[in-house]
């Protein structure tokens, strides 16, 4: 069977699981969810409810990163799990403290007990380590590091770009900017309808 991937086009798990399934070129059916209006079919595939939600012969893969080894496991042309452990620890901390402080800065008004002034310090306090590390990459050559990080970069810059913008951190910066002008992402943000069922299929990539 074709793979069946339900997605949402801003969601930055979503968008890092779309880079890993392109990368690889591993086509799938794309199912464009609106997380407001949660198609039952998606409900029924889906463990947690959230998207990325990828339905293979083998069973569901309900987490973006978990959907970015599959696909890279099974194809990966431009060694993108050729990296260090470091790699994989800067995953962690983007995905665990730093999405924390991102989201509490973002959706300051979810927390109205939390200061998002300090968690928008917290969040600039692993940038400023990540920019000390980025020559181009987070490597010497693309990995999954980056392309796991740069849609939560994207997500908190444009928060208030003008201010992302005048933060000291030229290497981060050059680096997002890249990957935001990158045909790459081009491919990975083309808008889709809305899935409801009997539709005609649509394949990503």
């Amino acid at each position: 069977m074709t793979p069946i991937l339900y997605s949402f086009r801003r969601c930055p798990y979503a968008m890092r699981a779309r880079l890993a399934l392109a990368v690889s070129g591993t086509t799938t059916e794309l199912r464009e969810i609106v997380l407001r209006d949660k198609a039952p079919a998606f409900l029924d595939a889906s463990p947690s409810g959230t998207v990325p939600c990828l339905v293979t012969e083998g069973g569901v893969i309900d987490e973006s990163l978990d959907i970015m080894f599959w696909a890279l496991r099974r194809r990966d042309p431009e060694g993108w799990l050729n990296m260090s452990n470091a790699g994989h620890e800067w995953i962690a901390r983007a995905d665990g403290p730093f999405k924390h402080a991102l989201d509490r800065t973002k959706y300051a008004t979810r927390y109205p007990d939390e200061d998002p002034s300090a968690h928008r310090d917290q969040a600039a306090a692993f940038l400023t380590e990540l920019d000390a590390v980025i020559d181009q990459w987070i490597f010497d050559h693309p990995t999954l590091a980056d392309f796991a990080i740069l849609p939560f970069v994207r997500q908190f810059a444009f928060i208030d770009k003008q201010w992302f913008d005048a933060q000291p951190w030229p290497n981060l910066q050059a680096w997002l900017e890249r990957f935001l002008r990158s045909d790459r992402f081009a491919a990975i943000m083309g808008k889709y309808p809305r899935w409801a069922e009997g539709d005609a299929p649509t394949f990503f990539p």
